[in-house]
């Protein structure tokens, strides 16, 4: 009897790390993987909030280069390959208030921590994709790669802009050899982070959650969808990605924004 592969195997028997996997996005994508029949390992600096058992958890701090490495050595020891790797970790914690309000350490920590954290897992677990022949890599950079918030999140948008082009690069390089690379941006996602902000900016303006969120899409100068993100519908794009139905996708970068890019 021919074997029938469906959304709900296709990953069957792929092992896949995602990073930044114990809450939002990357949570999200994490359970998506497995949902699919990967064996999925999740990695962040803190505990899950609320810990699952099906999901291989790997404490790691990956805006330290040697926790990278020993990360991968975590991996491929207990599992002894790697099909999928999510590079889904990002953020930012500078401050508000322009280039003079940044400091070097706000820099370079952005840095470490949205480029050379997924550079370094790539390096260490590239060589035994490309002796396979097999293999799929992708980063989860942003919009602000493209239309950064000078405000703020400077040095994030920064380092987001490197992430695309370094992934575009990369996939040039190891494509004939088997291994694809690609790159997802997002726009605005609601998270349970980004709901705690609203509440926040709600109460100190004296405003709604909804009027919050209002001011945000005014920021980001419109979302014509009218909404963030959720981030099932962002670990749905990534799902498909490494699937076998994405296997002639390489080196291109797919914007899941609800059209506020307003650029082509």
């Amino acid at each position: 009897m021919k074997h029938t592969q469906t959304k709900s195997n296709e990953l069957a028997g792929k092992t896949a790390l995602v990073t930044g996997g114990t809450k939002g996005t990357g949570l999200a994508i994490a359970k998506r993987l497995q949902a699919a029949g990967a064996t999925v390992m999740i990695t962040a600096r803190n505990q899950p909030e609320e810990p699952d058992e099906s999901l291989n958890f790997i404490p790691a701090d990956l805006s330290r280069p040697e926790n990278a490495a020993a990360l991968v050595n975590q991996v491929l020891g207990k599992f002894g390959r790697l099909d999928l790797l999510i590079n889904n970790l990002g953020g930012s914690e500078t401050p508000g208030g322009g280039f003079a309000a940044l400091t070097a350490e706000d820099w370079e920590l952005s840095i470490r921590t949205n480029l050379l954290a997924p550079v370094s897992l790539d390096r260490g677990f590239l060589p035994q994709m490309l002796e396979r022949g097999s293999g799929v890599i992708v980063h989860i950079a942003s919009i602000q790669g493209k239309l950064p918030l000078y405000e703020s999140t400077l040095p994030y948008a920064a380092a987001k802009a490197a992430v695309i082009n370094y992934s575009k690069g990369l996939s040039n390089e190891v494509a004939p050899k088997g291994v694809r690379v690609l790159t997802v941006s997002p726009g605005w996602i609601m998270t349970d982070a980004s709901e705690r902000m609203m509440e926040r900016i709600a109460k100190s303006a004296d405003i709604t959650v909804e009027q919050a969120a209002a001011t945000v899409m005014d920021a980001l100068g419109g979302i014509p969808m009218g909404r963030p993100a959720q981030p099932e519908e962002v670990a749905e794009l990534v799902g498909f990605l490494v699937s076998p139905r994405a296997n002639y996708l390489t080196g291109s970068q797919f914007v899941i924004d609800g059209g506020t890019t307003p650029t082509i």
